[in-house]
């Protein structure tokens, strides 16, 4: 079974940075995708930032220039720079793995930005 393991959400001020991390473990299958969506209280959880097994990356339009991902394909872990916090950015973030017969989330990490 495949567990995901969050940490370094935090608050922050308008401006400031914080870096998400994630490590999988338990995972039987290669990677497809790991990344990280986010989700408000009464929204939709939203996409934040992927990375693939072959490394290509995909950003919501409303981080990309912002947020950094990155990561380790073959050791399951993905990071997520967040820069420039905006009010906008508060939520949940959930770290989220892919493979071929599983899609696994982590447990989440609130990430608050003040104005």
């Amino acid at each position: 079974q495949v567990q995901l393991v969050e940490s370094g959400g935090g608050t922050v001020q308008a401006g400031g940075s914080l870096r998400l991390s994630c490590a999988a473990s338990g995972s039987r299958f290669p990677m497809r995708s790991m990344g990280w969506y986010r989700q408000v209280s009464g929204k939709h959880r939203e996409l934040v930032a992927i990375i693939t097994s072959s490394a290509g990356t995909n950003y919501a339009d409303s981080v990309r220039g912002r947020f950094t991902i990155s990561g380790d394909t073959a050791k399951n872990t993905v990071d997520l720079q967040m820069t420039n916090l905006r009010p906008e950015d508060t939520a949940v973030y959930y770290c989220n793995l892919l493979n071929i017969l599983e899609n696994t989330w982590g447990q989440g990490t609130q990430v608050t930005v003040s104005s």
